[in-house]
């Protein structure tokens, strides 16, 4: 998904950016995941849905923005964790107040950036609705890195699992120094 181009229809205009951030989330074997054990229940169903199957929820009153990427009943998921704005720049400013990196550089900042604060789309399929991710339309990274993810720490053996993937240098990816960013190409080719 990195350098794809993820968008929504908000009721203010079109907004959306470039992914530079995403976790894997692997399922029941995961002990970081919502489906970890095989638990399934009303709030994390949409895991269970086929691929691109929209999951929204919350975590400290913040959205966040998973998408099914297995079989349906394979509850393996991507959360987008940060984006590059690049349309709708001024709508997202509106919505968030933070310029810079700080728009939408974490899962619960890309999200209130982009105006979605309820769980209304869940269960759609990503392009079907307001929510759009266009394969076809996407930038090359010059270097992906992996990391352990972020704030699952005390989640058990699958914290420390390099299943965080980022644009190297991209200045939007959550947590990065300001030492490692990149503004002359933000990390792409």
């Amino acid at each position: 998904m990195l350098g794809t181009l993820l968008t929504y229809e908000s009721p203010k205009g079109l907004v959306g950016g470039r992914i530079v951030e995403a976790e894997a989330y692997m399922g029941t074997p995961d002990s970081a995941a919502h489906a970890f054990g095989g638990k399934r229940t009303a709030s994390n169903e949409p895991l269970y849905g086929p691929p691109g199957t929209v999951y929204i929820y919350s975590i400290h009153g913040r959205y966040l923005l998973d998408v099914a990427a297995q079989a349906k009943d394979e509850p393996q998921g991507i959360l987008i964790r940060a984006i590059q704005p690049t349309i709708g720049y001024e709508i997202m400013l509106e919505n968030r107040k933070k310029p810079g990196a700080n728009l939408t550089n974490g899962p619960g900042k890309l999200m209130e950036a982009l105006g979605i604060s309820d769980k209304k789309m869940n269960f759609e399929i990503i392009g079907d609705g307001k929510l759009k991710i266009d394969l076809n339309n996407r930038l090359i990274p010059r270097r992906i890195k992996a990391s352990n993810r972020i704030g699952v720490e005390n989640q058990g053996d699958w914290a420390t699992k390099p299943l965080r993937f980022y644009v190297a240098g991209n200045p939007y990816v959550s947590m990065i120094k300001r030492s490692e960013a990149n503004i002359d190409n933000f990390g792409w080719h």
